[in-house]
């Protein structure tokens, strides 16, 4: 057995109860607090209730890609953050890059999460990174946006390794990722959001975004003010700090919606049946079409919110991922950053 399939072996054979543990990868690191609520086998038997047909997409790694596990790509003094590679053996050429970034609702979840849809992708001539960031156990707002900012930088900084055409990077995430990397694209360019310590001679910018179910405006009615019960605050709340009706400003600045310019980049919104995951989406694409920039929204009708998890839905989103990105990268019309 591979490094990475037992990456995934270990993580999905965690309880999938709401259990908090702590996690120490190395024994010089600092002890980082995790929540370990949000899993694919706890998806999966929840979901397969309702769609009994469901199966769960396994890892596969082509005999044509490469990869390197557990890369640590920024410290905290003791803390690494790390990600995991997934490349094109053929290193003749200059690849598009693609960071992909797991749900969990800002709480939970895990890079390991990603690693399936990474190595697909990485099998369509992608180099592809599923990437490590602090949960809100750990750090609030904006901790991840910056953390995921600087893992992009790292791939700028180490675009020779890894064969990376630097012109082309996309960032791609599902649920709470899928906000996550939506802030990414809407702020490129915005000092707001660059306070990385590490790699700063390096651009953050994407020239790509993927969303898939992440919500885009938090001020909307189907995500704002559900703090009624101070026992049980919502993930927005512990990501945040405030309830909406506490500090509406903070979730207004945490929303994609409120930073589309001229810098922000194509977008990909892929969608479940679920409209709560839709929030801000169409807004936000109004505002692309003023600044002439290229959108495509494709739903899976009567399909869960994790649906990416699962066959029949899998190989469809791959799908969609690889031509969106393909017609991106290969338009004369694309926004670059060197």
């Amino acid at each position: 057995m591979n490094a990475v399939n037992k990456i995934i072996l270990s993580f999905c054979c965690v309880n999938f109860f709401s259990v908090f543990y702590y996690a120490q990868s190395e024994a010089d690191e600092v002890k980082v607090y995790k929540d370990t609520s949000f899993t694919i086998q706890s998806a999966f038997n929840k979901e397969k209730i309702k769609y009994p047909f469901i199966k769960i997409a396994k890892t596969l790694l082509s005999p044509n890609i490469l990869y390197d596990s557990n890369v640590v790509y920024k410290e905290y003094g003791k803390r690494k953050l790390r990600l995991d590679m997934f490349f094109p053996k053929e290193n003749w050429q200059k690849y598009p890059a693609v960071i992909l970034v797991h749900g969990g609702g800002w709480l939970s979840g895990d890079k390991s999460q990603q690693i399936p849809m990474a190595q697909e992708l990485a099998a369509f001539g992608f180099v592809t990174a599923a990437v490590e960031y602090r949960l809100s156990p750990e750090a609030k707002y904006p901790a991840a946006i910056l953390d995921l900012k600087s893992s992009i930088r790292w791939l700028r900084a180490n675009s020779s390794k890894y064969n990376i055409d630097t012109n082309k990077i996309a960032a791609l995430g599902c649920s709470s990722g899928g906000h996550l990397v939506s802030m990414l694209g809407v702020t490129n360019g915005n000092p707001k959001f660059e306070l990385g310590e590490s790699y700063i001679e390096h651009s953050s910018d994407v020239q790509a975004v993927v969303d898939i179910d992440g919500v885009l405006d938090f001020t909307h009615p189907a995500e704002s003010g559900k703090d009624n019960d101070p026992k049980k605050p919502s993930v927005g709340k512990l990501w945040l700090g405030y309830t909406f009706n506490e500090k509406p400003d903070i979730w207004k600045e945490a929303s994609p919606i409120s930073y589309v310019d001229e810098n922000t980049p194509p977008f990909l919104f892929i969608n479940s049946s679920n409209d709560r995951f839709h929030a801000g989406r169409d807004k936000l694409i109004e505002k692309l079409n003023k600044h002439c920039t290229y959108s495509e929204v494709h739903t899976f009708a009567n399909s869960p919110h994790p649906f990416w998890f699962f066959h029949p839905w899998f190989f469809p989103t791959i799908n969609t991922i690889t031509h969106f990105l393909n017609r991106v990268f290969h338009s004369s019309n694309t926004k670059l950053q060197d």
